[in-house]
């Protein structure tokens, strides 16, 4: 395993990270998920990722029994979890402080620990002013129960904009963003995210790096029964990032995996890993052969040459064809 700074902190991740949104509860028991986790953490992965919203909750839960059962050491392992989607009260989603300590102190609950290592702001939240959060959020991190706080799919305005208060009133700054990035989904991570790394030390750690699936070519011939997308929790999701234009461009990639002698799964992981502003990148297997084939793609980032990028970028339109 490679671990890497989460931006300018001190705080080293592996680079490839393990994350239940999706899998945990709705496909994976509590035996299955420890497996998978126990595979991830015996390959060195030391960050699983987790938020509020995940199976309402009960992502968190399941996790916790197995963090509980598992008999790793505290200090070999971080977990993290994210506040917005609370539940449907009022005072159960958003970033207020009233829902951030609420949040926090019930993510500890489910997840069977003290503390959090990484606690996210689930998305950008109008109703409540930034300062409001960055507040909240300080609060927590002086009382030990979060080490390092971030965002996730904000704005650079919106986490520059964190930063000031924080400067401003010697709070707590966000350490970190979790945005999606994929060979897909990448202008809002280089463009406008990237100049954070050097500007306020940003770290980041990414989800989606295969599309929902989509760039492993798990959908090139239909939705497959036991796939994510086919789970009707989930069919915001199929029609969110499924469409015929996105399966072409896996379709033509897999020449491109097949002459470097990797799937593509592993390519668009290796891909992701190959920017040094990413911090970790959180996969989302569901089965064990999965789960280690992804895990491979940390050997494969060497092979993208600059050669090899360009016929990636000229299948997804990036660039024009040589």
């Amino acid at each position: 395993m490679q671990y890497r700074r989460l931006g300018k902190s001190g705080l080293k991740l592996s680079a490839l990270s393990y994350g239940s949104w999706v899998t945990f509860s709705f496909q994976l028991d509590e035996d299955a998920a420890g497996r998978l986790m126990t595979i991830a953490y015996d390959a060195g992965i030391n960050f699983f990722d987790n938020a509020e919203a995940y199976a309402g909750g009960a992502s968190e839960t399941l996790m916790g029994r197995v963090l509980r059962k598992s008999g790793w050491g505290r200090d070999t392992f971080c977990v993290s979890s994210k506040v917005f989607w609370g539940g449907d009260k009022p005072t159960q989603r958003g970033l207020s402080r009233k829902h951030v300590h609420d949040a926090c102190h019930a993510a500890l609950r489910r997840l069977q620990v003290d503390y959090l290592d990484l606690l996210f702001c689930h998305r950008p939240d109008p109703e409540t002013p930034i300062e409001e959060t960055v507040r909240a959020m300080d609060t927590l991190v002086r009382q030990g129960k979060v080490l390092y706080w971030g965002t996730s799919e904000w704005s650079a305005d919106q986490i520059l904009e964190a930063h000031a208060v924080a400067r401003r009133d010697g709070l707590t700054p966000p350490t970190m963003e979790q945005p999606q990035y994929n060979m897909l989904h990448r202008d809002r991570v280089e463009r406008d995210l990237g100049p954070l790394h050097e500007q306020v030390g940003l770290g980041m750690t990414t989800w989606s790096p295969l599309a929902s699936g989509i760039l492993s070519g798990r959908y090139d011939r239909g939705v497959p029964e036991r796939s994510r997308l086919a789970l009707p929790a989930y069919a915001w999701l199929k029609e969110e990032v499924l469409s015929e234009e996105r399966v072409e461009k896996a379709r033509r990639l897999r020449p491109i995996a097949d002459e470097l002698g990797m799937t593509r799964a592993q390519m668009a992981i290796a891909w992701c890993l190959r920017n040094p502003n990413v911090g970790s990148v959180i996969l989302g297997a569901s089965r064990p052969e999965q789960l280690e084939e992804n895990l491979a793609a940390l050997d494969k980032v060497e092979l993208l040459t600059a050669e090899v990028l360009d016929k990636v970028d000229a299948v997804l339109g990036n660039r024009p064809a040589p």
